[in-house]
């Protein structure tokens, strides 16, 4: 028997990769979808909701949520999912705060239910084999150039630039989850610096220095004011050789030499994830990439620069 799942929040991440990559997966059946701009259908395949209160009113027959709407919204709908025994996947980030998630997992472990919270750049193709090649290596230097065009990844959302947005570390925290995947050691915070546009609350750029628990120097930029093709590397020297990670994690070289390189599925990973949580009766919630953003925001020395107008 397939999994009854129903997405709530139809937006530009829940149009472009959770439908298509629910399409191709045989154990999950999309039964719901839920998005204040829909009326409420139960009769339409899948049945349509304006809100999840009346999707859980409906008594229509579901299994589990994947909550694809912004980060502020996602405690209250995940709570109210959990305790109609729902099983929940939360899009990344998995929430606005650490302490919100925290009690998202104590609810699933009183309900009996999965809870997962996804990291969707960790399926990426040359992540698995990163993390294999690099498990027995010595680090000694970690570089993550992450750019990318707000207007053309993010269009017309307000919500990031709010608090609880992330801003640039939106798309920064994809980076973060890679390499605390990969990286056989773990690493700090040791100093942050925020560009906040003067008219939003979140950075629009961040520089950020780590230190791994072997002294070896992390640095990472991320910038949401690039224009032209994106930029998503992460290169990783060690003593035997330098590896990179680029186009998200697609393509993954060793000393210039091409190891991997394939187009994205990254979703189609995340939900046969997502299926395996629900079949064994466990839970994933990893939150070190959060973590790291939240550090970020403790010790960032925040500098104001010019307003974002998109």
């Amino acid at each position: 028997m397939t999994i009854r799942l129903a997405i709530v929040g139809l937006g530009k991440i829940a149009t472009d990769q959770h439908l298509p990559a629910l399409d191709a997966n045989r154990d999950f059946t999309l039964v719901a979808t839920v998005d204040p701009r829909l009326s409420t259908d139960v009769n339409a395949t899948p049945a349509t909701f304006d809100s999840l209160d009346a999707l859980i009113e409906s008594g229509l027959a579901v299994d589990a949520i994947s909550l694809a709407v912004p980060p502020q919204r996602r405690h209250g709908l995940a709570a109210r999912a959990l305790a109609n025994g729902w099983h929940v996947m939360l899009e990344k980030p998995p929430g606005i705060t650490l302490s919100e998630v925290h009690d998202l997992q104590a609810r699933a472990r009183t309900h009996g239910t999965t809870i997962y919270a996804s990291w969707h750049s960790r399926h990426a193709p040359g992540v698995e084999a990163a993390r294999d090649w690099l498990a027995d290596k010595r680090i000694t230097r970690v570089a993550i150039d992450w750019r990318e065009d707000v207007t053309v990844f993010h269009p017309g959302q307000a919500w990031i630039w709010q608090p609880g947005g992330l801003g640039v570390f939106d798309p920064g925290i994809n980076a973060l989850s890679i390499v605390t995947t990969i990286l056989p050691v773990p690493f700090s915070l040791q100093k942050a610096r925020l560009d906040v546009p003067e008219n939003c609350d979140t950075p629009i750029a961040a520089e950020l220095s780590f230190v791994t628990a072997d002294d070896a120097p992390m640095s990472a930029i991320m910038d949401f004011r690039h224009t032209g093709e994106p930029a998503w590397n992460i290169h990783i020297g060690t003593e035997a050789g330098e590896l990179v990670l680029s186009e998200g994690g697609a393509v993954m070289t060793i000393d210039d030499e091409t190891r991997i390189a394939e187009p994205k599925d990254e979703y189609a990973g995340v939900y046969a994830r997502f299926a395996r949580l629900i079949g064994d009766a466990e839970s994933d919630v990893d939150l070190s990439p959060f973590q790291h953003v939240a550090d970020a925001f403790l010790l960032g020395d925040r500098r104001r620069v010019a307003a974002f107008h998109e």
